[in-house]
């Protein structure tokens, strides 16, 4: 069988793949806008069987920091510095994202719907399979000169900060109730000071990055589909926060610093 006509197959199928995600991603937007997704603070019922929140969680994002590597490891340029810089970041947010994070939070703990959870499976493990492909295999080399791109260390850059709003962020939101609380509180500092969905707009400014420094479509479609979940979440967030709360702070936006 031969291996460069397989590979072009794939080349092929992991386009028009890209293609369908993306259009995916236009079409669950608008419908977020109006369908807010039924877990955390707005969870509510009629969305079929639910698991374990915890559980579910770590179910619904173990494919993006493992099928990323395997993939990666199975790939042409495992010995490429860019390409593990790369791996480093994606393994640096989905390692937190599904390891640490759930296991970290305080009270307020609803069960997840199934479908909910098997929709964001469904998602990371696309996600992983595109970006980790094209990186190590599919897509252009990098050369060692992409080190010192503009777009890669300004991507870097906006990705490291991002990650710092998000994991700040989740530390404020976390402290805002003592081991054994309930209910909810507002959040105060940080970016939190800005928006409501400072967390939100952490993880939008890694991708943001990502997508720069790899100078890639797969990196702009995550970017996207990162944007068109998280920000009708965001949105959602906030008029929860003002509906809830007489005394919430009505200078803050939702996601984006004085703009929305």
């Amino acid at each position: 069988m031969d291996f460069s006509s397989i590979l072009a197959g794939e080349k092929v199928f992991h386009f028009w793949l890209m293609v369908v995600f993306l259009g995916m991603a236009a079409l669950v937007f608008p419908l977020l806008l109006f369908v807010t997704a039924p877990y955390g603070r707005h969870t509510r019922k009629g969305w079929g069987p639910r698991i374990n929140d915890t559980l579910g969680w770590v179910i619904m994002e173990a494919p993006a920091p493992i099928l990323f590597a395997l993939f990666f490891f199975i790939g042409e340029r495992t010995s490429s510095i860019l390409a593990i810089v790369f791996l480093c970041m994606y393994e640096l947010h989905y390692i937190n994202r599904t390891f640490i994070f759930p296991f970290r939070l305080r009270g307020n703990r609803n069960d997840m719907p199934v479908s909910i959870m098997m929709s964001g499976f469904l998602f990371n493990l696309l996600n992983a399979y595109l970006i980790s492909r094209y990186i190590n295999t599919l897509g252009p080399s990098y050369q060692l000169s992409w080190l010192w791109d503009p777009r890669f260390i300004i991507g870097v850059l906006i990705f490291l900060a991002g990650f710092r709003i998000n994991t700040h962020s989740d530390s404020i939101l976390r402290n805002l109730l003592k081991p054994g609380e309930t209910g909810y509180k507002i959040p105060y500092g940080g970016m939190f000071r800005y928006v409501s969905g400072a967390n939100y707009l952490g993880e939008l400014t890694e991708w943001l990055g990502f997508a720069i420094a790899t100078w890639s479509m797969p990196g702009l479609v995550f970017f996207l589909w990162t944007a068109a979940n998280l920000a009708p979440r965001a949105f959602s967030t906030h008029k929860w926060y003002l509906s809830t709360f007489p005394e919430y702070p009505k200078n803050r936006k939702a996601l984006i610093p004085f703009i929305i």
